[in-house]
């Protein structure tokens, strides 16, 4: 919190920031989420969470209980009378024996349906390794079944230890979070007003006011924002960061080669100096070739080298300072189209050229399907914490974990759990890019937004969230929040009521006897 402008009559000499203490909640005294996370190989597993919760008994040796056929063997848990509208936090340790490493996936089997994926974890030979994820019961399961999968050529065994499985009602997991909030989103604040003299002054009329707000809370933005008046003036009233959807792609800014056109991102540039809204450099080089302009694809060697060089030197040479963030390599673990083309020291290459360029700017990897589902084994959490340190090892100075966040049916616990390992690596954690799937109607895409957007802001590792509802001329990728005259759509009330929410009310107070004033509020500026 800053600018706290003295009364013209009071002088206010003391403000006294309390980083927790203030519990909201009264008298709570449900489970409290364990954010532990591990993502070393461990000799011996520790003891589990929440004492092992609700499983008391060992993992049993089952045969292909999975429904592929290439499941090789699965331990697995039985589980009685699973409760509706519950939240479970699921963890394991787990170990392979032959095998050298392979992805091990915890799925869940209840009486009509199947949870393909709650928890992965990239298990080894020899050590111990943490699972951890989660599942939502939406209806009650009288008998179901927790079991593992290993897919992999070779014959391994999996072995489970110190378990656990913690159930949480719809109202304890929303206290939890409201818990976190509390502790890293809020401060408690004291103010202290005197005369000239020193003297404590008592009754003295306090307003508070929340001018701006800290947490990094935004959305992308299209060329349509340009020149358009009712665009802009409803993206300052909601949001303090911005990213480009598509002007600063490479197809953008050199459809042709040698052909540069800077000219729309300049110009969207402009909006977000004009409004000083804090901006994200998205992308430099998209890995995936469908996005990688077609002359780009026709050269090879030292040409390619040469057009790549042109490009990332040219770009952020013309933005130095200007944006927050770099997606560099954007969505490396899906695609490789650079490294293919150039060698396995392209990315390296990229991300060390950025630093040298714009050493201000944070580094991002960018990637989608980390967060929002455990079911694509090319960007599990693991594969995203090992490919990030393989980088940081070989010198490259990237210091962003960005989760593209394009949901469909979101997974809470799940979720949080994947984030929990994200954040043993102490850097910033931002959800770049987060939409829900238009395949589902409005209502449920504002009901899942408001579930993913909550479970965001609450992680106390995530540093801001972007959504990806740039309203262009035949709509949004997935999402919008509006139709095209800016009247909200479900999405956009539930945008709305959060903004409201995570802000602090004004204030109008006086002070007590002892001449002193304490409120409880977000961070940010104030008068």
């Amino acid at each position: 919190m800053r600018n706290f402008h003295p009364f013209s009559t009071f002088l206010l000499f003391v403000f006294l920031f309390h980083p927790l203490l203030l519990v909201l909640v009264d008298s709570y005294d449900g489970p409290l989420y364990d954010y532990t996370a591990h993502t070393e190989c461990k000799l011996r597993p520790e003891k589990p969470l929440y004492n092992g919760g609700i499983l008391k008994n060992q993992a049993l040796s089952v045969q292909a209980i999975g429904d592929t056929s290439n499941a090789i063997y699965s331990p697995a848990f039985l589980l009685h009378n699973l409760t509706a509208k519950t939240y479970y936090s699921f963890s394991s340790w787990v170990k392979l024996g032959g095998a050298v490493s392979s992805v091990v996936r915890a799925s869940l089997r209840i009486e009509n349906e199947t949870y393909n994926c709650i928890g992965t974890v990239l298990a080894k030979h020899g050590c111990w390794s943490f699972l951890k994820g989660g599942f939502f019961m939406n209806l009650p399961s009288n008998f179901s079944i927790l079991f593992f999968q290993i897919f992999d050529e070779g014959d391994a065994n999996i072995s489970i230890d110190n378990a656990s499985l913690q159930p949480f009602t719809e109202e304890e997991w929303r206290v939890n979070q409201q818990l976190t909030i509390n502790t890293v989103r809020k401060r408690a604040v004291t103010v202290h007003v005197s005369d000239k003299q020193g003297g404590r002054l008592e009754g003295a009329l306090i307003n508070v006011k929340q001018i701006s707000k800290d947490f990094p809370f935004g959305s992308a933005i299209a060329k349509t924002i340009i020149g358009n008046l009712p665009y802009q003036d409803w993206f300052v009233k909601r949001f303090n960061a911005a990213v480009f959807e598509n002007e600063l792609k490479w197809y953008a800014t050199e459809p042709k080669q040698g052909v540069l056109n800077y000219t729309t991102a300049d110009r969207m540039l402009e909006f977000v100096r004009a409004n000083q809204i804090t901006a994200r450099g998205h992308n430099i080089f998209w890995e995936d070739p469908k996005y990688t302009p077609p002359w780009v694809q026709n050269l090879t060697g030292e040409e390619l080298k040469s057009a790549v060089d042109s490009r990332i030197k040219g770009l952020l040479s013309r933005y130095k300072d200007e944006f927050v963030h770099w997606d560099v390599s954007n969505e490396m673990l899906h695609f490789d189209f650079y490294e293919k083309s150039l060698g396995a020291n392209a990315t390296l290459h990229f991300y060390k050229t950025a630093h040298e360029i714009d050493p201000l700017a944070t580094l991002f990897m960018n990637e989608f399907n980390v967060v929002e589902t455990c079911s694509d084994v090319k960007s599990t959490v693991d594969n995203y914490i090992n490919r990030l340190k393989e980088l940081k090892r070989n010198g490259v100075s990237m210091d962003g974990i960005g989760l593209e966040g394009h949901f469909t049916i979101p997974n809470p616990p799940l979720m949080r759990a994947i984030l929990d390992k994200l954040a043993t690596l102490n850097l910033p954690i931002w959800l770049t890019e987060v939409d829900i799937s238009h395949t589902l109607g409005q209502e449920t895409q504002a009901s899942y937004l408001e579930v993913v957007l909550r479970e965001g802001f609450s992680h106390p590792a995530v540093g801001g969230i972007m959504l990806w509802s740039a309203l262009g001329p035949n709509g949004c990728y997935q999402m919008c929040l509006t139709d095209a005259n800016f009247r909200n759509l479900p999405t956009g009330d539930v945008v709305d009521k959060l903004l409201k929410e995570w802000k602090t009310e004004d204030i109008e107070a006086r002070t007590d006897n002892h001449g002193s004033f304490s409120f409880y509020g977000f961070l940010g500026e104030y008068e």
